[in-house]
């Protein structure tokens, strides 16, 4: 079985993903104003599609953001649908914007 891994690359504002230690794909975002992460480009490479590493990646990168107590703006197509798919990452969207993204109001 595969060792697979993420880190947070602060510096770089990603969240890599590794499998076996070889660059799988990548979560980019920047700090937007009012306390938000905001996902912009997020990408699992295709050698490494169908192994679920997508939802493992997304979830790493928004358990990361909830855990340093911010906000989620879901630009990026993945991060939007993984959030609509498990809505207890619905939280971390501002209330105002979830409208924006299609990902329902509560």
């Amino acid at each position: 079985m595969p060792e697979v891994s993420i880190i947070h690359q602060q510096r770089q504002h990603r969240f890599e993903l590794f499998v076996d230690d070889e660059l799988a794909g990548f979560a980019e975002y920047h700090n937007a104003p009012g306390e938000v992460r905001a996902f912009t480009h997020t990408v699992v490479f295709d050698e490494f599609q169908g192994q679920g590493l997508a939802n493992r990646l997304a979830a790493a990168a928004l358990d990361s953001t909830r855990d340093s107590g911010l906000g989620v703006l879901p630009h990026c197509p993945m991060i939007r649908g993984f959030i609509a798919k498990r809505s207890e990452y619905l939280d971390l969207v501002p209330e105002a914007r979830r409208g924006e993204f299609d990902l329902g109001a509560q």
